[in-house]
């Protein structure tokens, strides 16, 4: 009776293990996760290398000389130059707020944190050209003091600000809400500031977190489309970041030109999932060893 019983408990362990199924089921998910892959990831970018090498290498150095895709290189760098330590500061900021204090307005202050996921990036431009647009709410009073936004860098700055501001906030909110609040309390009753609580406590808790969500919102900023096209106003060598000149390019039916600014993207992307990739291996090594710490030993009082 006791054999029957553990071969059936045997049974019922080997039944209910997430492995057991099949081989056949388990390759074909897995064949039908590389068939994706393959279709919609790496050949579109071997794609557009071929593509963009199809004259040469000549061809393609002479397009990324071009003085417009220079202009629109060091446009996207400045965009995201900009909005990315804005985002970094909200991010923070955002995060701390919400996962550290109870207020009134929380559950709206995370709302508007999510607000640029849900909302189009074109509709996001428009909402900038109708306040400070030649015919907006400001745009008048921008007009009358020599204030030039919408079709301007500043106007590119804050689309590309508005369609990354929730990364950095969304990646810090679950990582401070698990750390919780005994070590900052505990540095704060030994007399540390505020400064320095975040500084020796709290960052070296959500440094990888953190640096995951500057990277993620760094490629959205040097990616962005839609936003930027409608507050840009595509002006050759001024205000066209590198997906718009790309466009500008493609529309002009020289391809070759195109792709190889198209590559010159899909590099940053790449090098932008590697250093993720590390990000994330880091992240997830520093809290599997905080899970490991045993706890400390109480110590024996001492007598006097």
């Amino acid at each position: 009776m006791k054999a029957s019983a553990t071969n059936a408990r045997t049974r019922v362990k080997g039944h209910n293990h997430p492995n057991s199924e099949s081989a056949a089921v388990r390759y074909t998910l897995i064949g039908i996760a590389l068939v994706f892959v393959v279709l919609f990831l790496i050949l579109p970018l071997a794609a557009v290398f071929t593509e963009a090498l199809r004259k040469g290498l000549g061809a393609y150095l002479e397009a990324l000389k071009e003085p417009d895709a220079w202009s629109a290189i060091q446009l996207t760098l400045i965009a995201a130059a900009i909005s990315v330590p804005l985002n970094l500061v909200f991010g923070v900021s955002a995060a701390w707020a919400i996962a550290k204090y109870e207020f009134w307005g929380k559950s709206f202050l995370t709302t508007l944190v999510d607000l640029p996921f849900s909302v189009s990036p074109v509709v996001a431009g428009l909402m900038y050209v109708l306040v400070f647009g030649a015919q907006g709410w400001l745009g008048p009073w921008l007009a009358a003091h020599d204030i030039k936004i919408i079709f301007a860098v500043p106007g590119i700055v804050l689309a590309t600000v508005f369609v990354t501001f929730p990364f950095i906030a969304r990646e810090l909110i679950p990582l401070m809400q698990a750390q919780g609040n005994d070590e900052e309390q505990a540095a704060i009753v030994l007399g540390a500031t505020g400064w320095q609580t975040f500084w020796y406590v709290t960052l070296p808790n959500i440094k990888w977190g953190l640096i995951y969500g500057v990277i993620l919102c760094n490629a959205r900023a040097m990616g962005e489309f839609g936003a930027v096209s409608v507050v840009s106003g595509h002006i050759r060598g001024q205000t066209n970041t590198l997906p718009l000149h790309v466009e500008i390019l493609y529309n002009e039916y020289q391809s070759v030109a195109a792709f190889a600014v198209a590559s010159l993207l899909a590099i940053l992307a790449l090098v932008t999932l590697a250093i993720k990739s590390v990000a994330e291996w880091r992240q997830d090594a520093a809290l599997k060893a905080s899970l490991e710490v045993p706890p400390e030993r109480p110590r024996a009082p001492v007598l006097p």
